[in-house]
């Protein structure tokens, strides 16, 4: 995973080998049970993480950041590590959401995915410098690909524990039928929040599909405008260049980026 953030035209980037995190919030080691698992599409995974240790319970964390899933291996004294944004809100501190996506077979999704209600994993966290500007004076446009949702599910849960008072949208970019999830869900928030609104587009959509269709990136072209925008963007790195050309040749306002580099990216 590979963080940006920039604002106003001004770049800050941070290396995926060296990931910052809150001054406040030093990342630490946590053990967790599984709670739940959930099937949510063919190759997608929801998890609830319940921390048992430390005994505290807790890890403090900001809306968009991620932790770091140990691999078990006998083959490395040092487990390897994989990072994962969280889905849930920082209010539910002792129960943790993450998105799994085993498209691509990577070693940390294959390792959780193999793994049952009850298993233990160990976790380091939080990570991260993307996440969400609570201080953000602007209407919010959220604009993922694949299971770069997760994040943005972080914010929007914190968004709404209280009243916004801007507008907020997402932009969703799946394949096709078969990966569609959180529909009912996003809808739920939409028919409670009046300030929210998402669209889900399909690239490799069927016949018998009747949402919006083609690349997300077409869905931001559209735009008449940025100028009352915060731009949110987490996804592919091709998605996260491209959405960030579109809108910095619309205008000015700040862009705040996580994008995956294609060694990872099957491990979001």
């Amino acid at each position: 995973m590979f963080y940006l953030s920039v604002s106003q035209g001004t770049e800050v980037v941070i290396d995926s080998q060296n990931l910052l995190h809150s001054s406040a919030m030093k990342p630490s080691r946590y053990t967790a049970r599984i709670e739940k698992i959930l099937d949510l599409a063919p190759n997608i995974r929801e998890l609830t993480l319940s921390i048992v240790e430390p005994s505290s319970g807790k890890l403090n964390f900001l809306p968009g950041q991620a932790i770091a899933i140990e691999i078990e291996s006998s083959n490395t004294q040092t487990p390897p590590v994989r990072y994962y944004s969280l889905a849930s809100s920082p209010i539910q501190s002792t129960r943790l959401t993450l998105l799994l996506s085993l498209a691509d077979q990577g070693i940390g999704s294959t390792y959780l995915f193999e793994l049952s209600e009850g298993a233990m994993v160990r976790f380091q966290g939080p990570h991260g410098s993307f996440h969400l500007n609570r201080a953000e004076s602007r209407n919010r446009l959220f604009v993922a690909t694949g299971t770069g949702i997760a994040p943005f599910l972080s914010m929007l849960h914190t968004l709404f524990e209280a009243t916004p008072s801007h507008l907020i949208t997402l932009f969703w970019g799946l394949r096709s039928e078969r990966d569609v999830y959180y529909q009912e869900e996003l809808q739920a928030l939409a028919d409670t929040h009046a300030c929210f609104s998402f669209v889900t587009t399909l690239s490799r959509a069927q016949s018998s599909w009747k949402g919006e269709t083609g690349r997300v990136t077409a869905l931001v072209a559209n735009l008449s405008s940025v100028e009352d925008l915060a731009v949110y963007v987490c996804g592919h790195k091709t998605m996260v260049k491209e959405v960030t050309k579109i809108v910095r040749e619309k205008g000015s306002c700040p862009i705040y980026r996580e994008q995956f580099f294609k060694s990872q990216k099957q491990d979001q």
